[in-house]
């Protein structure tokens, strides 16, 4: 990293300040964290992840038009916890068997569920 470096950092930024860091380190001709390097320490410059700035500009434009934002819940409303439950008890009872036939898995995966007892089931509910 030498001043020439530096220098062409600044004036592709200068040039367009909404270029990512790969971006610009293509543009210089530098590897992604030698200009990230450049860009935090010598610049001094905030390096945002490119979905967060998007974010922030999306958030920015719906203020402004005064658009209701409908908080999303941060898991996947469509799975019930016995899916999460379910699901891993089922992989982690086959996992590494192998099958020649699909009834085979069937047969198999009926058994393992069967297994689980009726309290073990309810508690995925619980928590």
């Amino acid at each position: 990293m030498d001043d020439d470096h530096v220098e062409k950092v600044l004036a592709v930024i200068r040039q367009n300040r909404r270029l990512a860091v790969r971006e610009v380190a293509e543009e210089v001709g530098i590897c992604k964290s030698s200009c990230h390097l450049i860009l935090t320490t010598n610049c001094r410059c905030v390096v945002l992840p490119r979905l967060l700035t998007d974010a922030l500009l999306i958030r920015d434009f719906l203020t402004k038009h005064e658009t209701t934002v409908v908080p999303q819940p941060p898991y996947a409303p469509d799975l019930a916890p016995a899916d999460f439950f379910l699901f891993s008890k089922l992989k982690s009872s086959l996992k590494g068997r192998r099958f020649q036939k699909v009834e085979e898995i069937e047969e198999n995966s009926i058994r393992d569920l069967r297994a689980i007892s009726q309290n073990t089931n309810q508690d995925a509910f619980q928590n």
